[in-house]
C-alpha cells in the first residue's frame, strides 16, 4: 500500500494576494519618469473613490548629487501611501530588508497599488511600448505574467513582434496612448469594481445563552427557530449563509449549513476568525441571534451603504456612540487586523472597529438593534410580534 504524502503544515485557505496587495498593476517598459507621470495622473483620477498607493525605487545614492523626484508627488496626487525603496534604506524610515510578507502587511488597507515595474514585479502588468526601453523590456519578459493593458508612447502605432509572441490574448487587451490617462483610469476603476469581494453571511449561534437560560438561536419568534429565520433573511442578499456554532452543536442544526469554530474560547471573535480562515477573500455579514427585530430593510441599508475601501461597515449603537460589531459587514482586509489585535491580547470585535477605519452608519430603524438577552425581554418581543400578526 502506498504511503500518503506527509504534509508538514496545515492546509488552510490563503488570501488571493499579489506581491504587495490584492489589487496591483506594475507599469513597465518606459523610463521611470514616464511611469511616475502616468501613475500620478491615474492616482489623481482615482483617489476620490479608492485608497491608492505607489511603489517605486531609487537606485541613486544621495552622495552622487543626483536630483531626485520629490517623494511626496504621489501623495500630492492623492495617494494614501508612497513607498520608495532607496536601496540603502526604505522611505517608511525602516532600515531593514523587506520581503513579500512584510509588504502585504504595510499595504493591507490599500484598494490599489501602482508599481514601477522597471524595479518591482506586480501581479498584473501594464506594458508600455516605448522604443527608449526596448532592450530593457526584452530582458524582463519573464515579468509579463498577467498583462492587462498595453500603452503606446507618442509616435508608436505598432506592437513589436517580441511582445506579440509573449503576451497571451493580446487581441483582447485594451490599448491606449500613454497620454490617455483618463481612459486608463476608467479601465482600472472598472476592474477594481469587478474585484469587489463577494459577500457571505454568518449567523452567530455558538454562544452559551447563560442569561437567557436557553439557546437564543432556537427561540421561536416567527414560527421557526430564530437562527433559521436569520438564515432565510440573509440568504436574500448573500452568496451563501452559514450558522456559526460550536462543534458540539453541529448535530442540532437541522440541515442548515454550518461553520464550526476553529478558533475557540473567544466568543464572537472566534466566529469571525473562523469565517475568514475558511474564506479569506470574502466579506462577511455577521449577525448575532440577539436581535429578534432585525428586518430586511436594515440589512439592505447595511449592504447598500457598504464601503469596500473601509475595514468594515457598521451601525452606530443605539445606546452609545460606538459601532455595533454583531450586525456588521466585515471586509477581507479586516482579517489580518483581527489577528493583529488578538496577538496583542484583545478579542473584542468592537475594539477593532473603534480603532480602524470603518464606515459608520446611523440606523434608520433603531428597533432593529434591540438586544434581547433575558427571558422577560424575550417575552416582550414575542408579545410585540404577536400583536402585529
Amino acid at each position: 500500500m502506498k504511503n500518503k504524502k506527509h504534509q508538514k503544515h496545515a492546509k488552510i485557505a490563503r488570501p488571493d494576494l499579489g506581491f504587495f496587495a490584492r489589487n496591483e498593476w506594475a507599469i513597465i517598459g518606459t523610463p521611470c519618469g514616464n511611469i511616475q507621470t502616468i501613475a500620478f495622473q491615474v492616482i489623481e483620477n482615482l483617489s476620490a473613490q479608492f485608497k491608492v498607493a505607489y511603489v517605486d525605487a531609487d537606485h541613486h545614492s544621495p552622495s552622487e548629487g543626483v536630483e531626485h523626484a520629490n517623494p511626496t508627488n504621489a501623495l500630492e496626487a492623492g495617494a494614501v501611501m508612497n513607498y520608495t525603496d532607496k536601496v540603502d534604506f526604505h522611505n517608511f524610515a525602516v532600515k531593514a530588508s523587506y520581503e513579500t510578507y512584510q509588504y502585504r502587511t504595510q499595504f493591507n488597507d490599500q484598494d490599489l497599488v501602482i508599481i514601477n515595474g522597471n524595479h518591482f514585479e506586480g501581479r498584473e502588468q501594464i506594458v508600455v511600448v516605448d522604443p527608449r526601453k526596448t532592450e530593457s523590456l526584452q530582458r524582463k519578459l519573464d515579468r509579463l505574467t498577467n498583462v492587462s493593458m498595453i500603452l503606446l508612447e507618442e509616435g508608436v502605432s505598432e506592437i513589436p513582434d517580441y511582445l506579440k509572441d509573449k503576451i497571451e490574448n493580446l487581441e483582447k487587451l485594451p490599448i491606449y496612448k500613454t497620454s490617455e490617462t483618463r481612459l486608463i483610469s476608467v479601465y482600472l476603476k472598472e476592474r477594481l469594481e469587478e474585484k469587489t469581494p463577494p459577500i457571505s453571511g454568518l449567523i452567530l449561534a455558538g454562544g452559551q445563552s447563560t442569561r437567557m437560560g436557553q439557546d437564543k438561536g432556537m427561540i421561536n419568534y416567527r414560527g421557526m427557530p430564530h437562527r433559521a429565520y436569520l438564515h432565510r433573511l440573509l440568504s436574500n442578499f448573500c452568496e451563501d449563509v452559514f450558522i456559526s456554532c460550536r462543534h458540539d452543536q453541529l448535530s442540532t442544526l437541522d440541515g442548515l449549513p454550518a461553520l464550526a469554530d476553529t478558533f475557540v474560547g473567544l466568543g464572537p471573535f472566534s466566529a469571525l476568525l473562523s469565517a475568514f480562515r475558511e474564506r479569506p477573500g470574502h466579506a462577511w455579514v455577521v449577525i448575532a441571534c440577539d436581535y429578534p427585530l432585525l428586518d430586511r430593510a436594515t440589512i439592505l441599508q447595511l449592504l447598500t451603504s457598504r464601503n469596500p475601501s473601509k475595514f468594515a461597515t457598521a451601525f452606530k449603537s443605539t445606546n452609545n456612540e460606538f459601532p455595533e460589531p454583531l450586525v456588521t459587514l466585515w471586509e477581507p482586509r479586516s482579517y489580518p487586523e483581527l489577528l493583529r489585535f488578538l496577538s496583542q491580547g484583545y478579542s473584542c470585535p468592537r475594539k477593532v472597529l473603534i480603532n480602524t477605519d470603518i464606515q459608520l452608519l446611523e440606523i434608520e430603524n433603531p428597533e432593529a438593534l434591540r438586544n434581547v438577552n433575558e427571558p422577560n425581554e424575550m417575552k416582550e418581543i414575542i408579545d410585540l410580534l404577536a400583536s402585529k400578526s
